[in-house]
């Protein structure tokens, strides 16, 4: 893959200083998968102040040294290319900071304190022209090996690097997720998560709420999540969820409370839905096993929507999620189970169900649904209530076609016409409520006016005729819109 002119640039500026450069990290890792890296990151010899002597358009806001280049790239990765000094790392008494950062000497030396294999490579660009190849991979701790055989390997002694950084525990089923299908984690560095487990009680929920949207936004979130379960992370970060694994449920349902929460999970994520759906999908069960009545096929989970969407608020608040973020979700979860059959429900409960809900999540609620319904088995996602729902939805969320559009009212009709409260008022309004139906760019008051002058001095018949005519375009309007949305829905 071609290296971009922007961290070309970079790197020749550096090494006409004299100074080693390599590319260093998740770039180098994507390059040898052939995928796009989503950002830049430079590892050199030289100093942080060296580094903004060198680029006056740069910063250094962290102690790590790192010191970001500005450039003028419309590519949101190519923005902030990241130089870092070659750096040795002390112990982590916090399990989340090094007590001390030194610079080092060398390359080795800085590669040796990453997490990853994968993540322990670096390419550094040659000076020979073609057909020599630009870039020289360094490699010493077989990464390459380990990303051609999908394996996720600690650097060095696993235990060690857990004890630097325990967000590393999680990092590791991050990548086995992210990355696609058959990464595993090696067995020497999943003994090491499983006894390390509890350090992740140590880190900030920030952090860990980063590594739980990063993972269920791949492709493979569900199967992130189950692997957290599995090496004992799960409880150090979704407790509420792990409570419905084993839990059975009623004869509506063939999966457990926990696995019918990954299936909906899966689905949200194969069909690409956005993280307040995915969210949803994965915890719009867990007031499940608290609200559990019998055992068999008639147990019963009576209100558990509204016990999951308190629980909902408490654990994303706990997880430090945003107050946009809570408020939405904890709805997709609260009015998941939302009843709606075509001949039971009618346009009013509708109504009120898009008043709770919010117009704008309706889209994410019918998705949440669609989630909920694979992960309980069914072979169909959207079945042809859905679809009529989403039609009725549509149908009493449109503006309805009335005088209330236009520009003037009936008290302008009065007050021009010098006339009393009375059928002619309606009359005129529906006479030019056509008008503007025909040509909307004539709902202007001015336009209006003239008009209700005009039709002022006209008899009284014609006046109600004019009228009825208005009104039957009108119907024709309404009817043909509603036609129109039907066949949006395949719905009759």
């Amino acid at each position: 893959m071609e290296i971009p002119k922007e961290v070309k640039f970079v790197i020749e500026k550096l090494k006409t200083q004299g100074f080693e450069t390599y590319l260093v990290g998740g770039c180098v890792r994507d390059l040898l998968r052939g995928k796009e890296p989503l950002d830049w990151d430079i590892a050199t010899n030289a100093k942080p102040e060296e580094i903004e002597k060198i680029f006056p358009n740069s910063f250094t806001d962290n102690k790590f040294g790192t010191v970001a280049v500005l450039t003028k790239s419309k590519d949101p990765a190519l923005k902030g290319i990241e130089i870092t000094p070659y750096r040795i790392e002390s112990k982590y008494t916090d399990k989340r900071h090094p007590d001390k950062i030194q610079w080092a000497k060398t390359l080795k030396e800085d590669l040796k304190r990453r997490d990853f294999t994968i993540n322990a490579m670096a390419l550094k660009m040659r000076d020979s022209p073609s057909p020599v190849p630009p870039l020289s991979l360094v490699d010493l701790f077989g990464g390459q090996e380990d990303l051609e055989n999908k394996i996720i390997r600690a650097v060095g002694e696993p235990e060690h690097r857990f004890q630097e950084d325990a967000l590393r525990l999680m990092r590791a089923v991050r990548f086995a997720a992210v990355l696609g299908e058959g990464w595993k984690i090696e067995a020497k560095t999943e003994k090491a998560i499983k006894k390390n487990a509890g350090l992740l009680q140590m880190i900030s929920q920030e952090r860990i709420r980063d590594e739980l949207i990063k993972m269920i936004m791949s492709e493979r979130g569900a199967d992130g999540i189950e692997m957290l379960r599995e090496l004992g992370l799960l409880k150090y970060i979704i407790p509420e969820l792990e409570e419905g694994y084993g839990v059975s449920q009623n004869k509506h349902h063939i999966y457990e409370v926990y696995e019918h929460s990954l299936r909906s999970l899966k689905y949200a994520c194969e069909k690409g839905f956005n993280k307040y759906v995915r969210l949803a999908a994965l915890l719009h069960d867990i007031g499940k096993p608290r609200t559990k009545q019998g055992q068999g096929l008639d147990a019963t989970f009576y209100n558990h929507e509204i016990v999951g969407a308190k629980m909902t608020i408490r654990l994303l608040n706990r997880l430090k999620f945003s107050k946009k973020d809570i408020e939405k979700i904890v709805k997709l979860v609260r009015y998941h189970l939302f009843y709606y059959n075509v001949d039971e429900v009618g346009e009013s409960s509708v109504r009120r169900l898009v008043r709770q809900v919010g117009l704008e999540n309706m889209d994410e609620l019918l998705q949440v649904r669609m989630a909920d319904r694979i992960g309980s088995g069914v072979p169909k996602a959207e079945p042809y209530k859905l679809r009529h729902l989403k039609y009725i939805i549509e149908k009493v969320s449109q503006d309805p076609i009335s005088v209330t559009r236009l520009k003037v009212n009936g008290e302008d009709v009065m007050k021009i016409l010098k006339i009393k409260p009375g059928p002619k008022i309606g009359q005129l309004l529906d006479i030019l409520l056509g008008y503007v139906l025909i040509e909307p760019s004539k709902n202007k008051k001015d336009f209006l006016e003239k008009e209700m002058n005009k039709l002022g001095k006209i008899s009284e018949n014609e006046l109600k005729a004019l009228a009825e005519k208005a009104r039957k375009e009108r119907m024709e309007i309404v009817m043909k819109q509603d036609e129109m949305t039907k066949k949006k829905y395949w719905v009759t």
